[in-house]
């Protein structure tokens, strides 16, 4: 199955497909007041686990962003937008595709699905805000078990037969997959077209709300609708995004007259310039072609664009110029000596070019600074792997995997830095989380049995070894009950 089928497959299944109830009136925003009847069709705990097996299966089919300074900003937006939000299960799950097309989704069970694509479009973090908005508004209103509830003669066999050609692509189907999705995907496009137009407005609705609360510029979701609009009336094959997130006059309108009655709010930071230069610097053809267009960013402005500064030195750097790379950040560094994401630069400058000892002092000063933070530490689990202190970067990164038990990024790191310290059982074991957290049952079980082999005679051990091959056994009963 192609990338762009199967996240339209998880889109289609997670925010979009399903039908919003009526809107009745009530507060000055005629939100809905839900009530629990989707529970008798779908509770949240199965709404949840139906949502991780898509998560899994996705993470196995698709290239996914492994920055992790990236991952990180997503979730901490996301989460901050969340507490305002009215979700109430805010046991959210993350995945950032790497992809430069413009996407985002949401899937049952509090899954949130970004494209690099979006840090491309979206001009200001605002506007990037507004879309998580609009996405955490699918959830806090259960569109899918709603939509379950709603069509329940059409929609369970659906959601069954989808989720069934997802794994069969996932496992290596292919095509056979790809037939299968297409049939369900047939079967439902008449229900779809007729509901989805609701479901978007009520996103659309509370998400401004949300917006708002938030701290957000609630203009940022009319501004970010429109230019959406102008990029599908001159572009013969929209973005995925507009395919399934149809933007039309009506809805452009209505957020628009919307944010006018609100007040005003954050529009943009210069931390998210900064991450939209990194995944600009990502999606060039060569970092000789992003310095130039940094550079030329940087003269237009009479040397006023911070980010851009930030882009040309890492550009620089990635392009073998280490020594005009550190020149380019100094003055950045010089006006922000405490900014996180400039520190992070030069260390990842220092690293590039061999100072290792510098890059992982800078890294433990931050860490006395920002402790807990995910790009420090998994910063200083490479950089000590780097610098073959295997014993050292074992305990960092086993910390780091107790923090993130669901990032299959940290656990294939963890795998390469255990074979380095001769740890082969703990290699077996992070290699089953990562094989687990992408799809790969099969895999993840072999994992297991080796690691269990290696165990020995500890009872200790092999019990913990034998109730991870139980709960994986459950998976793929989940799996084949759907």
């Amino acid at each position: 199955m192609s990338v762009r089928s199967l996240v339209q497959a998880v889109t289609l299944a997670g925010s979009l497909i399903l039908p919003a109830t009526a809107v009745p009136a009530g507060d000055e925003f005629n939100l809905p007041s839900l009530g629990d009847t989707s529970s008798s069709i779908m509770s949240r705990e199965q709404e949840y686990q139906l949502g991780r097996t898509w998560l899994n299966m996705l993470r196995g089919a698709v290239q996914t962003l492994e920055d992790p300074q990236l991952k990180d900003f997503v979730e901490d937006l996301t989460r901050r937008l969340a507490e305002t939000s009215q979700l109430t299960d805010r046991r959210l799950a993350f995945v950032l595709i790497d992809s430069p097309q413009l996407n985002a989704f949401a899937a049952p069970g509090g899954v949130v699905g970004v494209n690099g694509g979006l840090f491309l479009h979206a001009r200001s973090e605002a506007e990037f805000a507004s879309v998580l908005a609009h996405e955490l508004a699918h959830l806090s209103q259960r569109h899918f078990a709603r939509g379950l509830e709603q069509q329940q003669r059409m929609q369970v066999p659906f959601m069954t037969a989808m989720l069934a050609s997802i794994v069969l692509a996932a496992a290596g189907g292919g095509d056979a997959g790809f037939a299968a999705l297409a049939t369900t995907q047939a079967a439902a496009v008449q229900e779809q077209r007729r509901f989805s137009r609701q479901n978007e407005q009520e996103a659309d609705r509370i998400g401004i709300l949300n917006l708002e609360k938030a701290g957000y510029d609630p203009k940022a979701m009319p501004d970010m609708f429109e230019r959406l609009a102008q990029l599908s009336r001159y572009d013969t094959t929209p973005p995925e995004f507009l395919l399934t997130h149809p933007v039309s006059q009506a809805r452009m309108a209505d957020t628009r007259n919307r944010a006018e009655q609100m007040g005003g709010g954050k529009e943009d930071s210069l931390n998210y310039q900064m991450m939209r230069a990194r995944v600009q610097l990502k999606y060039e053809q060569s970092p000789g072609l992003s310095a130039k267009r940094f550079r030329a960013l940087l003269d237009d402005s009479g040397d006023e664009h911070p980010a851009a500064r930030y882009g040309l030195a890492l550009a620089l750097s990635r392009g073998g110029e280490h020594a005009e790379a550190r020149t380019t950040l100094a003055p950045l560094l010089e006006a922000t000596p405490d900014d996180l994401t400039v520190n992070l630069a030069q260390i990842e400058l220092d690293t590039n070019a061999g100072r290792l000892e510098q890059a992982l002092e800078r890294n433990r000063r931050l860490q006395q600074r920002f402790p807990g933070n995910f790009p420090l530490e998994f910063s200083e689990a490479d950089l000590l792997m780097k610098q073959q202190q295997y014993a050292d970067a074992e305990k960092a990164i086993d910390r780091l995997a107790s923090q993130r038990k669901d990032d299959p990024d940290v656990w294939y790191l963890a795998a390469e830095i255990r074979g380095l310290a001769g740890n082969i059982l703990g290699v077996h074991l992070a290699r089953a989380e990562f094989f687990e957290q992408t799809g790969d049952m099969q895999q993840a079980g072999q994992q297991l049995d080796l690691a269990l082999q290696r165990a020995g005679g500890n009872f200790v051990i092999s019990s913990r070894i034998k109730e991870q091959q139980n709960e994986l056994q459950r998976q793929r009963e989940l799996i084949e009950s759907l």
